[in-house]
């Protein structure tokens, strides 16, 4: 499969499912936080869409995807809890709440919480009716 063409910025692409109102809810919210003169620039990708399909190649799977992924611009893929971690720092207060997350027992604590909020993610907060 061919590797997706980045552009010049080298862009991260975090992938987020357009299905679960939370998600894009939270993507929304931080296209407002991130700021433009990050030192990560973001951009969003639908998981449901056939280039988020070639970026993540055999780590994609049909259907709802079980957690967000981020791809760096050197292609390393993050995902759940570790996708959102390099995004921080372009945000208000971000660079806090690494340090917070570096702390004993707190990463572990959230990766746990991610993985329960997501896995009832539709069941709490509906699903986004498809795009047309």
């Amino acid at each position: 499969m061919a590797e997706p063409t980045r552009s010049s910025e080298q862009l991260s692409t975090v992938i987020y499912d357009d299905r679960c109102r939370f998600c894009v809810n939270a993507k929304q919210g931080i296209e407002r936080l991130v700021q433009e003169d990050s030192e990560s620039p973001v951009r969003f990708l639908p998981y449901q869409s056939q280039e988020a399909e070639r970026y993540l190649g055999q780590h994609y799977i049909r259907g709802r995807p079980e957690v967000a992924f981020l791809i760096g611009p050197d292609g390393e893929i993050r995902r759940g809890l570790d996708a959102f971690l390099p995004l921080l720092p372009g945000m208000p207060g971000g660079r806090f709440l690494l340090a917070v997350i570096r702390l004993p027992l707190v990463r572990p604590l959230l990766n746990l919480a991610y993985r329960v909020f997501a896995r009832h993610r539709y069941r709490v907060f509906g699903e986004v009716p498809p795009h047309q």
